[in-house]
């Protein structure tokens, strides 16, 4: 048979490959930088683009979508040519590709320090960041799908389905969570609100977990360890089933994010059964992966690289257990809310997504610059101190998190909590901080040796642009052969099914939610918050108060003693986005406004409390926010603010019954100042923390109405 010879171009790997190492050293500097604001609250010294609720999305996003990001496209440009047999169909297309996927990150960058997002956890870019993403999406789409048009091979080797089945779910998932109306080029309200929010956004947030954090990684492993181990892949039977599988319950588990919230029961029980079903898949791979190694364990004590998968894989092994184990109704009681998810993340973070790229990285390097490793030594000493640090961060956070849950829900014999001031909880787990802290210190203190290693190794070569290969023209299909491998010879086909494959959860857990207007029943007290309290949210959300304070207390007799009455899903019904939080660094704040409760708390508290939270209670490790009194509230975009609100369902019109909204934010704003003013705080009226106390007293007042905790409790 004729060979048809052809060039492989490297350019590409090689700036992904610069990029993933760049913003891999960003995103860990960020992420340590929090974890020691979390122990010296005055860090951040009151620079505003320094605080935690603005570095915590950078952070997040940072090692998601700059890191890991560049790491899996870094991948797919060096393994889809090489599995297919053929150049990447455009490098025009690779190289917008590469650029517009750093400007995101750039864009990033700068927006969330300075107070922009959208606060949805994983989706806080603001909507023209979220059209550049979409746009690299398809230009990252169009020249990856045109590749395997136009390969040499009949079939398309497991790696490659899972590169497929991540563009087309991430796609699908990251348009439907940002449908959002613009008031401004820097603001928007999405058009879910409450319960259907939350929906929405699990459903993206646990799947860009699955098909951004997961699928491409499960490429990487079904490519990269097989040429490291040069050995096959264990079971191909196995990697079939693997596939269909996860792709097929993955999309389904995301509610398993709101238990005990007042999501319905219907769809928390399908977000729970689901979540169980994918240990079967998840295992079945991390099996395939760890298997494939079989008969190479005296290899994996000498290579750095294959100790780096070794321990990448067990660590995807043990978050996929853990998180369906997670999923379970009587242990999402206990961990929810608590530092035990925070460690959970981290070992898939730090353990999975990490360990993959760094043992990429060594494996990639000296192939691109036709050299050997600079230091394996100091390869397999990043490896032991990496492995370390991740302990040392993870271990600390799973104590802290059992410590948080059992003291929340302690009762005294008389039936009283035995740790009504949050607090408490909060100081009891410092030295698991300062623990989490070392971790990260130690994880990038191995990162840093590794950015040695590998600028040593690159500098030591000569770097490989073009290499030539050879195969046969694409062959004909076969009589005979099964539905799958003429599947995979379809890949348009292939991709298709895969579609339809993951679309099927969604629908069935979204679109009832948006059809029956029972799952989110209305209550007739609720209105829409004034303009100033408008305007105070979005403060809110601008500095990031999310991140650290929940507003969904569960139905559990410790949260309704400490917080008040539980979360009602027609509560939320105006709110977009919603806040319902993820993470309890401070007290819940559903019902922060109701003066009937025992914990309620004058304008004058909250205005010191945000000033200078530790001048109330030295113990406090939340940061100062005085910029908030210093600067004037800019209203300029609040009627535009209150026009996209009316076209989503919000009835301003009849709430505001023709008042000038501006007027209105005046008339509140002034008797708030007032009432600070007479009790010896000098403030003006016009400032932004009054908008921040407004939000902050309205919150829960509406469930109330008049009504007493009792009177609620009766009812």
């Amino acid at each position: 048979m004729e060979l048809e010879k052809f060039t492989y171009d490297n350019k590409l790997s090689k700036m992904f490959l610069f990029a993933t190492i760049l913003w891999g050293i960003v995103a860990m500097l960020v992420g340590l930088t929090i974890a020691f604001e979390l122990i010296f609250p005055n860090m951040s010294d009151g620079i505003s683009w320094l605080s935690f609720g603005r570095l915590r999305p950078l952070h997040t996003n940072g090692a998601i979508f700059a890191f890991v990001g560049n790491g899996i496209f870094l991948a797919v440009y060096y393994s889809t040519p090489r599995l297919l047999k053929t150049p990447m169909f455009s490098k025009a297309l690779g190289c917008i590709h590469f650029w517009g996927w750093q400007l995101i990150i750039v864009l990033a960058a700068i927006s969330f320090p300075l107070g922009f997002t959208q606060s949805k956890e994983y989706a806080e870019l603001i909507w023209p960041i979220d059209v550049l993403v979409v746009i690299i999406w398809v230009v990252f789409g169009l020249n990856m799908m045109m590749t395997i048009v136009k390969r040499r091979t009949k079939h398309i080797y497991v790696a490659i389905w899972f590169y497929i089945a991540t563009w087309v779910t991430v796609a699908v998932l990251y348009i439907v969570n940002n449908l959002q109306l613009p008031t401004s080029f820097l603001h928007s309200y999405p058009v879910y609100a409450g319960i259907q929010d939350a929906l929405v956004q699990w459903w993206y947030g646990h799947n860009a977990v699955a098909f951004f954090l997961t699928t491409p990684i499960l490429g990487m492993m079904y490519y990269f360890i097989p040429k490291a181990a040069n050995r096959p892949v264990y079971s191909y039977k196995l990697s079939i089933i693997h596939f269909w599988a996860l792709i097929f319950l993955y999309i389904w588990a995301g509610p398993h994010h709101l238990l005990y919230s007042s999501l319905p029961d219907w769809v928390q029980a399908l977000g729970v059964v689901f979540s169980i079903m994918l240990i079967a898949p998840s295992w079945g791979g991390m099996i395939n992966g760890l298997l494939t190694l079989r008969g190479a364990w005296d290899k994996v004590r000498e290579d750095p690289v294959l100790k780096m998968f070794v321990v990448g894989v067990t660590a995807y092994g043990m978050a996929t257990f853990e998180g369906p184990m997670l999923a379970l109704k009587s242990v999402n009681a206990l961990s929810h809310f608590t530092d035990w998810t925070i460690a959970h993340v981290h070992i898939g973070t730090l353990g999975w997504n990490s360990m993959l790229n760094f043992g990429m990285i060594y494996w990639l390097v000296p192939r691109l610059f036709k050299t050997k490793l600079w230091s394996v030594k100091m390869a397999n000493t990043h490896f032991w101190i990496a492995t370390l640090g991740m302990l040392f961060f993870a271990v600390p956070l799973y104590f802290a998190g059992f410590t948080q849950a059992l003291m929340w829900k302690q009762f005294t014999e008389e039936g009283y909590l035995s740790y009504p001031n949050f607090l408490e909880t909060v100081t009891q787990i410092l030295p698991m901080y300062y623990l989490r802290a070392f971790g990260g210190t130690l994880y990038i203190t191995g990162a840093i040796l590794f950015v040695i290693n590998i600028w040593k190794t690159a500098s030591a070569g000569k770097f490989t642009r073009y290499e030539e290969d050879q195969a046969p023209a694409k062959p004909a299909p076969k009589a005979g052969e099964g539905w799958h491998r003429k599947l995979e010879g379809r890949p348009l086909q292939l991709t298709v099914v895969a579609l339809v494959v993951i679309l099927i959860g969604g629908l069935v857990e979204i679109i009832p939610m948006y059809l029956v207007k029972t799952n989110v029943p209305t209550i007739a007290n609720v209105q829409p918050l004034t303009p100033l309290e408008l305007e105070g949210r979005d403060i809110y959300i601008r500095e990031g108060c999310y991140t650290c304070h929940s507003q969904m207390i569960r139905p559990f007799r410790s949260e309704v003693e400490r917080y008040g009455e539980y979360t009602k899903s027609g509560e939320g019904v105006y709110d977009h986005p919603f806040l319902y939080g993820s993470k309890r660094t401070g007290p819940d704040l559903a019902r922060e406004g109701v003066k009937t409760l025992p914990n309620y708390k004058p304008d004058s508290w909250h205005y010191s409390h945000m000033i200078d939270p530790q001048k109330l209670n030295a113990e406090s490790i939340m940061p100062p926010y005085p910029w908030l009194a210093e600067r004037d509230l800019d209203v300029s975009n609040l009627e535009s603010k209150i026009d996209v609100l009316e076209r989503l369902g919000v009835p301003y019109n009849d709430y505001l019954k023709g008042q000038d909204p501006i007027a209105h934010l005046n008339d509140q704003a002034t008797k708030i100042a007032a009432g600070l003013r007479s009790g010896g705080i000098e403030v003006q009226d016009n400032k932004e923390i009054i908008a921040m106390i407004a939000y902050l007293q309205r919150l829960g007042t509406d469930l109330y109405n008049g009504n007493t905790q009792a009177q609620l409790n009766s009812k």
